[in-house]
């Protein structure tokens, strides 16, 4: 199995590059599906396959410029994104990025890195597996209350709802952000863009993992507009972290383009996916990908800490499984609407055919 394996020219580690295009297959179809990098699956997965930690967080940053490229174009052409919304949330994601990219030198240089980004991994990815399980079952208690009254509740309304609150921070210049129809104060996109760099630059992600649902839940974006305007935001701010990551000698570029080469179809078909699912489907799925992220990082930490090399296999198994049976999930749905809407194209042309004989 030599021909398998890799030498990683910058960081000098032996990579098995299969598992990179594997990687970046099954990050472009979830990662393009629920609207982020996908690198809270990325950073780990590259650190399991191999890499330094932060030679997994400098390379995952330039991988999420390229692939969140294709994503949004492809969003964009759904209507799906809010550019200004974007632009704004950028502002403060640099300044966090920075932040956050100084730290994880600081925790380099004291030898923690690798231990105090897993655990910061782990604790982020359960309070966002959690996140989304208050969110369903908050639904479920509004769908109840309302078929009690007799009534049928939205399909777009939400279980959390705490953008609600937000919004009553009245702090000029106000900002109106049309594609997502809302009016906000402009700390609240700033704000949010700066929490967001901060993570994205200690975690080695675009912001995603977070901003996502924090436009869901704290902007009161529509959940299919979170998802675009998301991929723009991390498009922008993978590039910066990139840079940033590169100049400091810890991005592998070899290891870039090999799972480029995956994402850039896996993106495609992630994006188009949404079409296919209602907003809670996606915001399910998203749960089911970080708690799969956060059980893996879990695995891999007691294998270091109590030696154990046993589950340094499984987490690799874990994650690497995990990301196939989600893209499996979203393959299918696609496959099944891609041809519902073919069937019907064609009933429609047999129905104009019949309509001029």
């Amino acid at each position: 199995m030599e021909w398998a394996y890799m030498i990683m020219p910058i960081s000098g580690v032996d990579v098995f590059w299969p598992g990179l295009v594997i990687m970046g297959l099954g990050v472009g179809i979830v990662g393009g599906f629920i609207g982020m990098g996908a690198a809270w699956v990325v950073t780990p997965g590259l650190n399991i396959l191999g890499f330094p930690m932060a030679f997994a967080i400098g390379t995952d940053m330039a991988h999420i410029a390229g692939k969140s490229l294709i994503s949004t174009m492809r969003h964009g052409k759904f209507g799906n994104v809010d550019y200004p919304l974007g632009i704004a949330m950028l502002l403060g994601t640099i300044a966090g990025i920075e932040c956050g990219a100084q730290v994880i030198m600081w925790f380099e240089q004291i030898g923690k890195v690798d231990l105090y980004v897993r655990i910061l991994y782990m604790g982020f990815l359960f309070m966002m597996a959690w996140w989304i399980y208050l969110d369903r079952k908050k639904r479920k208690e509004k769908e109840v209350a309302a078929e009690e009254k007799g009534e049928k509740l939205d399909k777009l309304a939400g279980g959390i709802e705490w953008y609600k609150t937000v919004h009553r921070l009245k702090i000029p210049p106000m900002m109106h952000f049309k594609v997502a129809n809302i009016h906000v104060s402009w700390l609240v996109p700033i704000g949010i863009g700066y929490v967001t760099g901060v993570i994205a630059g200690i975690l080695g992600i675009g912001g995603g993992l977070v901003r996502m649902p924090a436009l869901i839940y704290f902007v009161g974006c529509p959940t299919h507009i979170a998802v675009g305007t998301d991929l723009f935001e991390v498009m922008l701010s993978g590039l910066y972290g990139a840079v940033s990551f590169t100049l400091k000698g810890r991005t592998e570029l070899i290891a870039v383009i090999i799972m480029l080469c995956g994402a850039a179809v896996g993106a495609q078909i992630g994006a188009v996916a949404t079409k296919y699912y209602a907003g809670m489907g996606i915001r399910f799925i998203y749960g089911c990908c970080v708690f799969v992220a956060a059980t893996s990082i879990a695995q891999k930490l007691i294998a270091r800490i109590y030696d154990i090399p046993l589950l340094d296999f499984t987490s690799m198994v874990w994650i690497l499984g995990g990301i196939g049976f989600m893209m499996l999930i979203i393959m299918r749905r696609f496959c099944q609407g891609a041809y519902k809407e073919i069937q019907l194209h064609r009933e429609a042309k047999a129905a104009k055919r019949a309509a001029k004989k």
